[in-house]
């Protein structure tokens, strides 16, 4: 493909993932506000954000089988229409003060965001191997967006519909994510060939026994799960330390920009320094994250804590991703990716679910002291995986 069909796919899925990371943060945001309010067991307040996750995990699969048949286009263009459905079910469920309701309108949209997350591995599809990385970190970076709109579309948005709070935010997201579907039309992603289809590859065990696929799933899986597990509970902690909404959506809107904002030079850093390093330094920055959480619960802390946070997921799952695509081959592409997104995100909705548990029954520190051994442990498995890869480019010499 040319390059000027590489950068118009790139552009537009930035522009799609910008609007989908906009719901999305918006959804995580006013999620356990809105179920905190309405559930009538405040432990389950983040069950909408973990229904949210859980959705995306259950699609993840039947997603990727789905565009390997139709192709990337017709995928995205069916998720919208989906998207659109679950949020109207979401604003449904406030209208009538319906938790559960809103919970399985929260499961729909799930399915929506499910195809969304393949918008990086869809650039990367359609761009040269040196390119690739490059392609995956731009349309990632299309949600730095998200990042000022998202919470500041929650707050300022809650009330514009004054007899029931946050009512017009869901309406408008269902608008925005209508708009996706005009958007794909003009994305063109090479489709496979009818041979390309027949074959199947290795056997998906065998690809997943693999160090660089252990490596790139434990990376992804760690750091969403890590970043969804503290966001979520970081506005409800913050009202509870008695800290207006407003003060809790400029903590999210700074953690977001930590999340896709160095995404402009993530791929660039990769290029640069090698996979392993930048991964590493993602295990590290969540390492201080924790660190400024647990140092006090001023706005300053919550917000450092979450913007590090940010960082760190940047590079942990641009970095996974990008390894992931090291791993198969054309025909191994789908099941590949679906394998690798499903243990993202069923660890993501449990670490969410979780998340609320931990904070109302033993506190804020207990949070973020439960995030400590999976940092750790992902900073170990780079770790092997870098010494793995060092004598993998040793021995090649004598092959």
């Amino acid at each position: 493909m040319s390059t000027h069909f590489q950068y118009r796919n790139v552009t537009l899925l930035a522009i799609c993932q910008s609007i989908f990371v906009c719901g999305q943060t918006t959804l995580f945001f006013v999620g356990g506000l809105i179920g905190y309010k309405l559930a009538l067991d405040k432990t389950l307040a983040t069950l909408p954000v973990s229904a949210v996750i859980l959705g995306t995990a259950l699609m993840t699969i039947p997603a990727s089988l789905v565009m390997r048949r139709l192709g990337r286009r017709a995928g995205f263009m069916g998720a919208a229409m989906v998207g659109v459905c679950g949020l109207l079910t979401c604003a449904l469920a406030l209208f009538y003060s319906m938790f559960w309701l809103l919970c399985l309108g929260a499961l729909t949209v799930g399915f929506y965001n499910a195809f969304c997350q393949y918008y990086r591995f869809a650039a990367a599809d359609a761009a040269t191997p040196l390119f690739r990385p490059k392609a995956i970190s731009l349309v990632m970076a299309g949600g730095v967006v998200a990042g000022v709109i998202g919470p500041s579309l929650a707050v300022h948005s809650r009330d514009w519909l004054p007899d029931i709070e946050y009512l017009a935010s869901y309406l408008l997201l269902a608008t925005m994510t209508a708009s996706v579907f005009m958007l794909v039309s003009f994305v063109r992603i090479p489709r496979q060939s009818a041979a390309e289809l027949r074959q199947t590859g290795r056997p998906l065990l065998q690809i997943m026994r693999q160090p660089g696929f252990i490596a790139a799933a434990g990376s992804s899986m760690i750091g969403y799960g890590v970043m969804a597990f503290l966001m979520t509970a970081t506005p409800l902690a913050m009202v509870s330390s008695h800290h207006p909404v407003s003060d809790a959506g400029l903590v999210i809107q700074w953690h977001v920009v930590g999340m896709f904002g160095p995404s402009f030079f993530t791929g660039h850093l990769i290029n640069r320094f090698g996979l392993i390093k930048i991964m590493l330094s993602g295990a590290v920055l969540m390492l201080f994250a924790i660190s400024a959480a647990l140092s006090g619960v001023l706005v300053q802390h919550y917000m450092v804590a979450m913007f590090l946070v940010g960082l760190g997921w940047n590079f942990l799952f641009i970095g996974g991703s990008t390894l992931l695509t090291e791993v198969y081959t054309p025909a191994e592409r789908a099941k590949t990716q679906a394998a690798h997104d499903f243990m993202v995100f069923a660890t993501t909705a449990s670490g969410s679910f979780l998340s609320g548990q931990l904070l109302f029954n033993f506190g804020w520190e207990t949070v973020n002291l439960a995030a400590l051994p999976l940092v750790i442990a992902v900073t170990m498995l780079i770790t092997w995986y870098a010494f793995v890869r060092r004598n993998q480019a040793q021995a090649l010499p004598l092959i």
